[in-house]
């Protein structure tokens, strides 16, 4: 079930103006005339400062005010999960062969977009439905890289472009993170200026984690484990505190039993809210047995489930299952629907 994208103020010892004078007197003065220079500018040096602490300080205390908010009313202010589902197109606007987001034509994409919209609304009317445009934006390449990192990231262009998109037909913003032989400690923070708009929420790829495999992207499938969904779910966190945004929600793919290690581990923040997302293709006993195992089983918050227009129906006879079909046949029921 593989599948692969590949792609000074303050007075200081120099600033002081005044000289140190002898008085005349029977006693001497206690030390020399630099040891009480030096004493002096001890004494105005400014406190050191641990913005670190102080950070992770406002970090709990958010999450404490968020907890009580959340247990009080259910979730926090403008939480889209569970009160909406999701339905997303994923690719990359300037990729044909990474989803259904750049394989057609603009207008054609969001024709089709809008069908499936309906399709999942008239299948659960009970839920509205939450339009997402999923974008590839940090991609796994066959290629090293100047780094040798084995991964590329969109240019502003196309990430501003993608979110207007978006913003043009009322969805919501996904950026997905392929990091290769990276790590999201250093991919993360690339895309912290558009994770500050309310729309913009993150979708992370074990499959393209190579760190701990040694390998490059393709090779074999790649690995995350709680203290990595963890360092995710407090880079968003921090990000909602920081710009009083409603929470972010965050993707994790999954397909097989390693591509998510310790999963017990992973600490939920009501800031962020987190759905573990079925991401293999196959034909619907294999998906659905996927489902089971790897999500269902092991459960974490949200569950999410994803539709190959091109390789699930192979071969036939199997088919691409049907918004009904996902609704009554997996338990629970998916509240994050991808289309690739």
């Amino acid at each position: 079930m593989r599948h692969f994208s590949l792609v000074g103020a303050g007075l200081t010892a120099l600033g002081l103006a005044f000289s140190l004078v002898t008085l005349p007197g029977c006693g001497s003065r206690s030390g020399t005339e630099s040891e009480n220079t030096a004493a002096v500018a001890d004494t105005a040096k400014p406190a050191v400062i641990d913005t670190v602490a102080l950070k992770r300080q406002a970090m709990m205390r958010d999450s404490l005010k968020a907890d009580s908010i959340a247990k009080k009313n259910g979730q926090l202010p403008g939480a889209i999960l569970p009160g909406h589902r999701i339905v997303a197109f994923y690719g990359n606007i300037r990729a044909k062969g990474m989803g259904i987001l750049g394989r057609e034509p603009k207008e054609q994409m969001l024709a089709k977009f809008r069908k499936v919209q309906k399709e999942w609304q008239d299948a659960d009317p009970s839920l509205p439905i939450q339009p997402a445009l999923h974008s590839v934006t940090i991609t796994a390449q066959a290629a090293a890289g100047k780094d040798g990192k084995y991964r590329l990231m969109n240019s502003k262009a196309t990430i501003d472009e993608t979110i207007q998109w978006a913003k043009d037909n009322g969805c919501i913003v996904f950026l997905d993170v392929q990091v290769g032989l990276s790590d999201l400690e250093h991919e993360l923070h690339k895309l912290e200026p558009w994770l500050k708009d309310p729309i913009v929420h993150m979708g992370i790829d074990p499959e393209f984690a190579m760190k701990t495999k040694g390998v490059r992207p393709g090779k074999k499938i790649g690995t995350y484990d709680a203290k990595d969904v963890n360092y995710a779910i407090n880079f968003l966190a921090r990000i909602v505190s920081e710009n009083k945004l409603p929470p972010k929600v965050l993707t994790v793919h999954r397909f097989t039993q390693g591509m998510i290690t310790n999963y017990k581990n992973i600490k939920l923040d009501p800031r962020v809210q987190v759905v573990m997302h079925m991401d293999g293709w196959g034909n619907p006993v294999l998906k659905k047995d996927s489902y089971r195992d790897y999500i269902q089983t092991q459960p974490v918050q949200y569950t999410g489930f994803k539709l190959f227009y091109e390789y699930d129906p192979r071969p036939a006879p199997h088919h691409m299952m049907t918004a009904k079909e996902v609704l009554a046949e997996l338990t629970p029921k998916p509240l994050y629907i991808q289309y690739q």
